[in-house]
């Protein structure tokens, strides 16, 4: 089976998921998979090579070459059930050193963070065409994506958020001063703002008055049009759980985050010590988190409940604000493409990452399965009535 890995973006998480991508084509190699590395540029131009699925080609210099891996296109008329991408010209693709016209992807694996691939976005393209894709589907992932429709559910579900306002940029740019004065009124301080559609704690800032929530604002809108201004949890303890499988998913062992600031920043989860996100930054990282084995239950559960009513399948990371003095507990955003799968937690949980990847594949195969069992043509005589009187009033279109 080709599997074809999707990467980068336009995003300002580019090079987490480039990270990410290459982090699950290597794995996919070590199964024995025909990986196909399929690179979106910052500026959304498409790349498709073998050569592309190396971290080095990134950090030694090969995203100056790689305009010569630019010129493919994705062949519509051959890309039933599968994705076909082609190169223009006369000049063959190479795949494992046998010459080919064509890359052929028969499952996909996104690797997108953020904005243009976990927002249901890449899922879509995958559905138009009929091909199988890990992960959650185009509902789910844009719902979980947008932060304040997360928090808008967890309402409706019951499930305990912290409380919140939020509001777009035209909102704020005709009633700024009323903005500024409901977040101190409904939620007093400290409060956090956060873009609604962005992860890796990018454009995200705590403030203590007005003066911090103007300027934390005017920053959070340079990378969303929508905001969210959050009740900040004292105490905090900040934890995670993630979540696989498909109609019967499992929990893995609770993580918590630990860290300086004001909260867990992408320096923590990326930068500092090999990033924590990435599993390297072990002494960030309480893995069981000491809580309590009660709590722990509860957050485990909690979590599965949470994946399945957001229609979640594959895989997916719930975070949680933990209030470590009064015990109250507070779900803050889903995570669909959860950094390098959460590997690390998963492997302390006492699933390899090997082990992790296949199952993901395994859902997206059932799931497909079980699409195709629906029907998806219904035999209709509403062409043969189209000139009727009720279809053709006062024959404005024929």
């Amino acid at each position: 089976m080709n599997i074809g890995v999707f990467f980068g973006s336009r995003s300002p998480e580019h090079e987490v998921s480039i990270i990410t991508g290459e982090l699950i084509i290597s794995e996919l190699k070590k199964l024995g998979h025909t990986v196909v590395p399929v690179y979106l540029s910052k500026e959304g131009k498409w790349f498709v090579s073998e050569e592309l699925g190396t971290l080095k080609f990134f950090t030694g210099g090969g995203l100056e070459e790689r305009e010569k891996y630019g010129k493919i296109f994705l062949d519509i008329e051959s890309s039933k059930d599968k994705l076909v991408f082609k190169k223009n010209g006369s000049t063959k693709l190479t795949i494992k050193g046998f010459k080919r016209k064509e890359y052929i992807i028969d499952l996909a694996f996104p690797a997108f963070h953020g904005r243009n691939g976990e927002d249901g976005t890449i899922q879509g393209l995958f559905e138009i065409f009929n091909v199988p894709y890990v992960g959650c589907d185009v509902t789910s992932s844009a719902i979980t994506m947008d932060k304040v429709l997360t928090k808008l559910l967890c309402e409706r579900f019951g499930i305990p958020t912290a409380d919140f306002i939020y509001f777009d940029l035209s909102e704020w740019n005709i009633r700024k001063s009323e903005l500024l004065d409901n977040a101190e009124k409904e939620l007093d301080w400290p409060v956090f703002v956060k873009p609604a559609r962005l992860g890796s704690s990018i454009g995200i800032a705590k403030a203590k008055d007005k003066k911090e929530l103007e300027f934390a604002i005017e920053v959070a809108l340079k990378y969303d049009d929508k905001v969210l201004v959050e009740k900040a949890v004292e105490n905090l303890a900040d934890i995670t759980c993630c979540v696989m499988g498909g109609e019967s998913p499992k929990a893995s062992l609770i993580q918590e985050a630990v860290f300086g600031s004001d909260l867990f920043s992408y320096e923590d989860k990326y930068l500092e010590d090999g990033g924590a996100q990435l599993g390297n930054a072990k002494q960030k990282l309480v893995i069981p988190a000491d809580i309590g084995a009660e709590l722990t239950e509860e957050i485990r559960r909690l979590s599965v409940e949470v994946f399945k009513k957001f229609g979640c399948s594959g895989i997916a990371r719930v975070d949680f604000l933990l209030d470590r003095k009064s015990g109250q507990y507070y779900v803050g955003e889903i995570n669909t493409l959860p950094g390098t799968l959460y590997h690390h937690l998963w492997k302390a949980s006492g699933m390899e990452i090997g082990e992790v990847i296949k199952e993901l594949i395994k859902t997206a195969e059932v799931r497909h399965k079980k699409k195709e069992l629906l029907i998806n043509s219904f035999e209709s005589d509403l062409l043969k009535f189209a000139n009727s009187v009720k279809l053709n009033m006062k024959n404005d279109w024929k």
